[in-house]
């Protein structure tokens, strides 16, 4: 069943046309994967979805809902949450108080004070930092910060964008790890990934943008196995 459905979504940036008429679908349970090049519009669909762009035609639909006009917040309280490319962890703020803004629109602190313990069961060295201010952590740990304030919100689609940036090659393998575990709990994974072999080895399935159109769609592991994909995203 389909949890997320877009169908031909279009984006302006002024005159210049971000996406031109894009349509994908995410099932419950998938990792679905979005691979492409710098400025092919990855990012431009994540912040469309989650509502932070508008769009200029197409439809976005959730659980059978049409989430196109809806506010940003509106659309976390239906159960989607973003890790953003670049995390955008506050900085100045220390660690719980980062993981308790990922939980604002939960008014029971019981439930809060749980989703909390979950993160630091899945993050333990989050609770060895939990009163550290959060720019003073390594760039693992802020992106660890940034998923679990993600996942505060308590998200059935989680979508993170480029997960893996600027960290070391073992960081990048261990949060594929946390991406696998997290959808073995259930979470549905929406992922934007610039590290297309990485991303391709843990998607269901996967589609590839390329100057604001989808070019090529099928399972990770038929995208993986490409040559075209190879000879483009995969160093082939």
């Amino acid at each position: 069943m389909a949890l997320l459905e877009v169908k031909d979504l279009q984006v302006y940036y002024g005159v210049i046309q971000a996406l031109k008429g894009i349509s994908f679908e995410v099932n419950e349970g998938e990792i679905v994967t979005l691979i492409g090049a710098n400025g092919a519009g990855k990012t431009t669909t994540m912040q469309t979805v989650i509502g932070l762009i508008p769009s200029k035609g197409g439809s976005i639909v959730y659980e059978g809902t049409d989430i196109t006009k809806f506010p940003s917040h509106k659309i976390v309280g239906m159960g989607m949450s973003q890790v953003p490319e670049g995390r955008r962890i506050f900085q100045e703020l220390t660690v719980y108080d980062n993981l308790m803004l990922g939980a604002y629109l939960e008014k029971d602190a019981n439930v809060i004070k749980e989703r909390i313990e979950n993160c630091f069961e899945q993050f333990p060295i989050l609770q060895e930092r939990r009163s550290q201010i959060a720019g003073t952590l390594s760039g693992g740990e802020q992106q660890m910060l940034a998923m679990s304030r993600a996942l505060m919100a308590n998200p059935k689609l989680l979508m993170l964008d480029e997960p893996s940036m600027g960290l070391s090659p073992l960081l990048v393998s261990q949060v594929f790890d946390i991406i696998k575990d997290m959808n073995k709990k259930g979470i549905t994974i929406l992922l934007v990934e610039q590290n297309a072999e990485k991303a391709l080895a843990i998607a269901d399935r996967a589609y590839v943008l390329a100057n604001g159109e989808i070019t090529h769609q099928g399972t990770g592991a038929e995208l993986a196995g490409s040559e075209e994909i190879k000879k483009a995203y995969l160093g082939g």
